[in-house]
C-alpha cells in the first residue's frame, strides 16, 4: 500500500506537516512529540486535555497551534466563581430593538483554550460537555451549531493542587489525548529566557487555511484500519476491563477515539494504512486518563501522579498482548 498522495490530503503534503511543526515548534521550543500528538488531535476532530505544572507552555501551544490554522482563538481563564453563561452566552433585553437577543460567550471560536479547567466547580465544567461531543450548545431551549473546525484545548494543574476540582470520568472521556509537557532542557530553556520579542504564539505563522485543514480532516477518516489491527486495539481496550489494578475499564468512546487517533498518526507520517506500531504509540496517551486505578493496588501506589501511574497500567497491558505482524 502507498503512502497518501498529495492528491488525497491537499493541505498535509509532507513539505507542508514539517512547515506546521516548525511554526510551532518556533514557539514551544523543543517539544517535537508533543507538537506532533497535538497535531494528531486536531486532525482526528478531538480535544486536547494538557496536565501540567503552571508555565511550561500550555496556553503557548493552544495560541501557536491556532495560529498556525488561521483559526479563531478565546482564552477562557476558569475560576471557581465562574458560571456557564461565562461560557456559553446569555440572553439580554436590547432596548433598542425592544427584543431578547443572544449574546454568544468565548465557546462560539476554533480554539477555545480552558485555561485551568479544573479551578472550576463540576457546574460549569459540564457546560463544555455537548459542545465538545456533538459540536453544538443548547442555551434556553435553542440549540446553536459551533463553528468548524472546534477545539478544545484544555489546561489543569495536578489534581493535588490547592483549588482543584478534579474532572469527572465523564468530562475526562470527552478528551482525545492527554499529554503533558515537561520542563524544557538547558539548551531549550536558554533560547526560552533570551527571547525578547511575541508571547504565547503571537509570531506564529499561518500554515493552513480552513479548507486545507477541513480537506486533511476528511482524508483521516480514509484511512485503512485492517481488522487486524482493530482486533488489536479492541484487546488493549478489553484488558483494560478486566485488569486487576483497574476499577474502571475504557469505554466504547474510547476505543473510537483510539481508532481516529492512529488513522490521523498514519496520515501525519504519510501513509494511507495504519500500522500497530500507530495503535501501540499513542494507547497511553489516549486510554489513560480515561481509567481509573484501584488506589490499594502495588502499580497504583507506584510513582508521583495518577496520570503516571495510569500510563504505566498501560504499557504494561500493551506488554501483555502479542503485536500483529
Amino acid at each position: 500500500m502507498s503512502a497518501l498522495s498529495a492528491e488525497t490530503a491537499p493541505g498535509l503534503s509532507p513539505a507542508t506537516l514539517r512547515r506546521l511543526e516548525t511554526a510551532i515548534e518556533a514557539s514551544l521550543r523543543g517539544k517535537a512529540e508533543v507538537i506532533r500528538m497535538a497535531l494528531v488531535c486536531l486532525l482526528a476532530r478531538g480535544h486536547l486535555l494538557i496536565e501540567d505544572v503552571p508555565g511550561v507552555g500550555k496556553t503557548t501551544l493552544a495560541q501557536a497551534l491556532a495560529r498556525a490554522v488561521d483559526g479563531s482563538f478565546h482564552r477562557l481563564q476558569f475560576t471557581s466563581d465562574m458560571l456557564p453563561s461565562d461560557v456559553l452566552g446569555v440572553t439580554v433585553w436590547n432596548a433598542r430593538t425592544e427584543e431578547f437577543e443572544f449574546k454568544p460567550g468565548p465557546v462560539f471560536t476554533n480554539f477555545l483554550l480552558a485555561d485551568e479547567i479544573n479551578r472550576t466547580t463540576p457546574k460549569t465544567q459540564s457546560a463544555l460537555l455537548e459542545a465538545m461531543n456533538e459540536q453544538q450548545v443548547t442555551v434556553e431551549g435553542r440549540t446553536l451549531p459551533l463553528p468548524e473546525p472546534f477545539m478544545v484545548i484544555a489546561t489543569q494543574n495536578p489534581s493535588d493542587h490547592h483549588g482543584a476540582y478534579p474532572l469527572p470520568e465523564s468530562q475526562l472521556d470527552r478528551f482525545l489525548m492527554r499529554l503533558r509537557i515537561g520542563y524544557p532542557d538547558a539548551e531549550n530553556e536558554r533560547e526560552i529566557v533570551s527571547q525578547t520579542g511575541g508571547h504565547h504564539g503571537e509570531t506564529t505563522p499561518c500554515v493552513l487555511s480552513h479548507h486545507d485543514l477541513a480537506q486533511a480532516q476528511q482524508a483521516v477518516t480514509r484511512v485503512t484500519v485492517d481488522r487486524v489491527i482493530v482486533d488489536y486495539l479492541l484487546a488493549i481496550v478489553e484488558l483494560t476491563r478486566n485488569h486487576e489494578s483497574l476499577v474502571l475499564g475504557v469505554s466504547p468512546r474510547g476505543s473510537q477515539a483510539l481508532y481516529r487517533a492512529a488513522q490521523a498518526h498514519a496520515l501525519i507520517n504519510g501513509r494511507g494504512y495504519a500500522l500497530p506500531d500507530d495503535v501501540k504509540i499513542l494507547a497511553p496517551k489516549v486510554l489513560a486518563h480515561r481509567v481509573v486505578a484501584a488506589s490499594r493496588t502495588p502499580m497504583a501506589r507506584r510513582g508521583t501522579s495518577g496520570v503516571a501511574s495510569n500510563e504505566r497500567i498501560i504499557e504494561e497491558i500493551l506488554s501483555r498482548i502479542d503485536v500483529p505482524l
